[in-house]
């Protein structure tokens, strides 16, 4: 049975391995990428991430990508600055409290 998402669209978080900031924009209760990209990302990998639990998509500050992460490598972000991404204003509307939102607060 999958585990619960820690992490919701919005929040920012930091990946523990690579460390990056970044904010979430979705995320998948399962990991939903095939076969061939989850045995291309985790060979040779001594603790590869289980499929079965919350995988993320995140917008990585000061980048142009986007990545796919397992629960287990992220933590909430302590640095309260915002997030640059190019993407980031097509997804969000609104940053307020160290947490984006998709519509604007008034």
């Amino acid at each position: 049975m999958p585990q619960s998402p820690l992490f919701r669209s919005g929040q920012t978080v930091h990946h523990k391995l690579y460390d990056y900031r970044g904010v979430v924009v979705r995320f998948d209760l399962t990991c939903q990428a095939d076969d061939a990209w989850y045995d291309y990302q985790t060979q040779g990998k001594d603790s590869a991430p289980t499929k079965d639990q919350p995988w993320y998509h995140v917008l990585v500050d000061k980048a142009e990508h986007t990545t796919y992460v397992a629960q287990q490598n992220l933590e909430p972000s302590d640095d309260p600055s915002p997030i640059t991404h190019p993407q980031l204003d097509a997804t969000f509307a609104t940053y307020l409290k160290g947490r984006y939102y998709r519509e604007h607060l008034n």
